[in-house]
């Protein structure tokens, strides 16, 4: 299991990548003002860090009880995004409809947008990570995350 101060560089890393990326895109994208993206982008990132700690631990918990050990496969690598994902859709479209003055389903659209680029982002950062930072078990383990 990773330690919290592993976790902690995990998820902050996590956010402030993913903001520096999805600000200018998305202001481009929908255009609307960087700032205002900005502040929806600061906003998610925060409850998204949250989200992110809470869920990684509980996440690697249950595949150690289930499994035995944290190595993801493929497959539980797209499960553990999209998983990550829906949750964060959920809390996330009423605030940014809130705060941008939108329609909830154009807030779900633009969720979904931001969604699907974390998504991806999630895989990639998250099996990038897993082998910048690999876990001493795994080092002896003939499997690569």
């Amino acid at each position: 299991m990773r330690t919290t101060r592993d976790r902690i560089r995990h998820a902050l890393s996590f956010e402030l990548i993913g903001l520096a990326l999805v600000t200018p895109l998305g202001a481009w994208i929908f255009g609307m003002p960087m700032a205002d993206i900005g502040v929806v982008g600061v906003g998610a990132a925060t409850i998204a860090t949250i989200w992110n700690y809470v869920y990684n631990l509980g996440f690697d918990a249950l595949m150690q009880r289930l499994t035995g050990g944290t190595q993801k496969s493929v497959a539980i690598r797209v499960a553990h995004a999209v998983l990550f994902e829906a949750g964060l859709l959920i809390v996330l479209m009423p605030l940014i409809a809130w705060y941008l003055g939108i329609g909830l389903v154009q807030a779900f659209f633009m969720d979904v947008s931001f969604a699907v680029f974390y998504m991806v982002y999630a895989f990639v950062f998250n099996w990038g990570y897993d082998r910048v930072f690999p876990l001493p078990a795994w080092q002896t383990s003939s499997q690569t995350p």
